[in-house]
């Protein structure tokens, strides 16, 4: 959890670092401090991760007024990868929010007043207003509901959703008594006429945040769109549009960040080399074992970080221009596409942890990513990245390679290849196509081709390079492949 509430904001620092100690002069005796301690505090936009340079609220948990006790949640805020609550260092008062629900903030700026008395709200709320009247970060305009693209320019009556079938205790209801929601998304629901009990929350603990509810609005339209097309005369039925053409969209959080990245990438020289490898074994290896819970993916984190232990240039990084790291550890970044961007979620030390285990991080990974709950830990640790568009029928792709790694291998689709043999004839085999983008100040051709020859080796024989091979000491010997 970031803690954010300080009296003067130092990016990264501890309390205890902006600590001065008193120093005595053996002169005067010690003097008690004229000036009284500060008591209203600036709640500032934390810093989340090293490449974070502003953030955008997704949801405030208190409310103004409310008392805070320290180490208590206050906000969430959306950083360049990731949903993260946010806690504070000081008890007192939530005094004055200056930035809203959607709002973006640089890191450092302040989003709020902190009271330490219920006696200084009012003069945190001057303090704000007073902020507020020169320049402070202001919300992005909310999205547009869904026109239907054949109607007349008129503005589209927003109606209240269908019903819909909920369960009798709302997911984020406290026993049921009360619907959890933010004060903005309770205030939009209110000028949207949406129904909250009928709102999926997708906010912390299940709470409703605004963008729950403009979703939930512009679903209703939508459906009501649809509605009127089906009954008109003679009108075909018609899906409604799920995005309005023509409209100029800025960058999300995360898709900004993805920019600087690839764009900082175009700096480090890279080269590219390809490499076919046959995908039958691994594909009997797959089918035998699917039902425990395995993924392609781990088979193919496994493999890899098998062929790295053997080839630990390959695994390196040059993130200075002036070195180069052997890494200590292997840990394969895979690339998974989220809504609004793309994140690396990383499988630590995936040399020595088996399948079976490494498949059940995987999925942990991928659900928290898709959650926005990912620990910077969990996404920025990686030494070697995966990109796999086999599984959407792509033949061969490349990749960009991120900043401050040696390679990533772009993974293409296993697909039933004619192939001759080494006796003349013709046969069929299942074929699947990589190609390594690497840093070239580190890693060198020949380094990329005996690393491809190694992971092929393992992928064309996994029970020779038990791959799948579970430490029976640790496990039951049911779960062993062989």
């Amino acid at each position: 959890m970031a803690h954010l509430l300080r009296t003067s904001f130092v990016a990264g620092s501890s309390p205890s670092l902006r600590r001065r100690p008193f120093l005595q002069s053996p002169f005067h005796p010690r003097r008690r401090s004229l000036q009284p301690q500060a008591t209203i505090r600036e709640i500032f936009m934390p810093a989340l991760s090293s490449t974070m340079t502003e953030g955008k609220i997704v949801s405030w948990i208190k409310t103004e007024g409310d008392k805070l006790a320290k180490g208590e949640s206050v906000v969430v805020v959306e950083s360049d990868k990731a949903d993260m609550d946010v806690e504070t260092f000081y008890d007192g008062y939530l005094a004055a929010i200056m930035v809203d629900e959607g709002g973006v903030a640089p890191v450092g700026s302040a989003i709020a007043f902190l009271a330490e008395t219920e006696d200084e709200i009012s003069e945190a709320k001057s303090r704000a207003a007073n902020v507020s009247s020169g320049s402070s970060p202001s919300a992005p305009p909310p999205e547009k509901i869904p026109e239907n693209v054949g109607a007349a320019a008129a503005p589209v009556p927003v109606v209240k959703p269908a019903s819909v079938v909920v369960a009798s205790t709302h997911p984020a209801s406290e026993g049921g008594k009360r619907i959890v929601a933010s004060p903005y998304a309770k205030k939009l629901a209110k000028e949207l006429n949406v129904e909250l009990g009928a709102v999926l929350g997708t906010g912390p603990s299940g709470r409703i945040v605004a963008k729950d509810v403009e979703a939930a609005a512009s679903t209703a339209v939508l459906k009501s769109d649809a509605a009127r097309s089906v009954s008109a005369p003679g009108s075909g039925v018609q899906p409604p549009p799920s995005l309005e053409l023509g409209t100029t969209v800025p960058f999300s959080t995360m898709q900004g960040a993805v920019n600087r990245n690839m764009v900082e990438s175009l700096a480090v020289p890279t080269f590219r080399v390809g490499y076919t490898i046959t995908t039958g074994a691994l594909d009997a290896l797959y089918k035998k074992i699917k039902s425990k819970g395995v993924t392609m993916t781990a088979l193919l984190a496994k493999a890899t970080a098998l062929a790295l232990a053997k080839h630990p240039v390959v695994n390196s990084s040059c993130r200075d221009g002036k070195s180069f790291t052997y890494n200590s550890s292997i840990n394969i970044a895979v690339a998974v596409a989220i809504d609004g961007g793309l994140i690396t979620p990383v499988l630590q030390d995936a040399d020595k942890v088996d399948i079976y285990s490494l498949s059940r991080k995987w999925k942990e990974l991928v659900d928290k990513a898709r959650a926005k709950q990912l620990q910077p830990q969990e996404y920025n640790t990686g030494t070697f990245t995966l990109s796999n568009l086999g599984m959407f029928g792509v033949g061969r792709f490349d990749a960009i390679l991120p900043p401050g790694t040696g390679a990533i291998m772009a993974v293409g689709a296993s697909i039933p290849t004619v192939v001759g043999t080494k006796d003349g004839r013709i046969g069929k085999k299942n074929q699947m196509q990589v190609n390594v983008t690497a840093d070239h100040r580190v890693i060198y051709g020949s380094d990329l081709a005996t690393f491809l020859q190694t992971l092929a080796k393992i992928i064309e024989d996994p029970k020779g390079s038990k791959l799948a091979l579970v430490s029976c000491c640790a496990k039951a010997h049911s779960q062993c492949a062989w």
